[in-house]
């Protein structure tokens, strides 16, 4: 079956996540990633567990559709095969910290020289100008200046991190959706472009309802643990064994919720709850309230009753409970696959289903330096200059 991006070229010289994560979709949906590692130990994700037969599991998990170079930069022949990989590349993603490319020789001005149609992406953690430029950023980092981490937690506790890395994720999908469109654009006869995408800019741009606050009230988001900033009730609620997620997040859904589900039919007319605002703005008393009719049954039975009145509402699962849930696996969001080291292996599917070009797994992830010969082939090397450069350590 034909794919999106099949034909579209893409070096790849990233690695931990956010980067990694974005040439990812690019491989699963059809494009020709090659993995550009450095020499002679590779990406750094590589050193982190748990491992697979010496392989990680963490490597594994982002870097499934590509074809690995292991590649020494820092060598005149080093970057010559990477200057001949780019003479007909369509994307180039880096996530070096701004200067290294400038010194290994491989930022845009230089490569541009080379393919002026090439699309040119770095991902870092501040981005490419501003007086935070040269500071190194992780996730965490970047939760941290874009307030995410003030504003998670319980009330009156202290900020927590989102559990998973957030920020890495965000400037990914922003570099997919940027990578993209530069590509539609240069598609309809326009030219390459250098993009410039960082990780506290794309999670800080997530925080849209937060911004409407501060910017309409001058309200700083505060710690509401599972409750919404401006609906109620939307939030987790104890029952008798444990705790269950309620949205009747307007006026219809809380009226059917007071008289089907919870049987306070007064609460209706109830001035503290009487419009959705308000009940925001009283969300406390709202949720002891809840909870005194809840703790008197279970889980289940409240669950049960909420869908047989249309109500949202669901478990808060743990994560081994969701990769075993019947939904997510009903919707292939779980994967099988042979890895030629690992063995039978598990990994996360496609979550967009497309009618025409699916996401496709074409190969797992490749061991370090698994495709050097294969590509330098390709690029016109001979194998007696191929096994020359390996022994060399240009390349491993």
């Amino acid at each position: 079956m034909k794919q999106a991006l099949e034909g579209m070229k893409v070096i790849d010289l990233s690695q931990v996540l956010a980067g990694p994560y974005c040439t990812m979709v690019l491989g699963d949906m059809g494009a020709d990633v090659i993995k550009v590692e450095k020499h002679p130990f590779g990406d750094d994700t590589r050193t982190m567990g748990p491992y697979i037969n010496e392989e990680s599991y963490m490597y594994m998990m982002v870097n499934r559709n590509k074809r690995g170079l292991c590649l020494n930069l820092k060598n005149d022949e080093g970057r010559d095969i990477l200057y001949k990989l780019i003479e007909d590349a369509d994307v180039f993603v880096e996530n070096f910290r701004p200067g290294v490319t400038k010194k290994l020789g491989i930022d845009y001005n230089t490569l541009k020289e080379i393919n002026p149609n090439l699309i040119y992406c770095s991902i870092s953690g501040y981005g490419q100008t501003g007086p935070y430029r040269n500071k190194g950023g992780f996730d965490i980092m970047a939760q941290g200046l874009s307030g995410l981490i003030d504003m998670t937690g319980d009330k009156g506790g202290k900020p927590v991190k989102v559990g998973i890395a957030i920020h890495d994720i965000a400037a990914a999908e922003t570099a997919i959706q940027s990578i993209l469109t530069a590509y539609i654009h240069r598609l309809k006869g326009g030219k390459g472009q250098y993009i410039d995408v960082s990780l506290v800019d794309s999670g800080l741009a997530w925080t849209v309802w937060e911004a409407a606050a501060f910017f309409g009230k001058g309200e700083v988001p505060r710690r509401n643990g599972t409750a919404h900033r401006v609906s109620a009730p939307y939030q987790g609620f104890k029952t008798k064994d444990g705790f269950i997620l309620i949205g009747a997040a307007n006026q219809k859904l809380w009226e059917k919720l007071c008289t089907h589900v919870l049987e306070k039919p007064e609460w209706i007319d109830e001035p503290r709850f009487l419009t959705n605002s308000i009940r925001a703005e009283n969300v406390d008393e709202l949720e002891v309230e809840i909870e005194r009719v809840l703790t008197q049954n279970s889980n289940d039975y409240w669950l049960d009753l909420l869908d047989e009145h249309g109500i949202p509402s669901g478990p808060i699962l743990s994560y081994d409970q969701t990769l075993n849930n019947e939904h997510i696996q009903s919707r292939d969001m779980i994967l099988d696959y042979e890895h030629p080291v690992g063995g039978h292996m598990k990994t996360l599917g496609f979550p967009a289903k497309f009618s025409e070009t699916p996401g496709q797994f074409s190969k797992p992830a490749p061991l370090l330096g698994q495709h050097n010969k294969e590509v330098l082939e390709e690029l016109g090397y001979t194998a007696d200059r191929v096994n020359h450069l390996m022994k060399t350590n240009v390349v491993k």
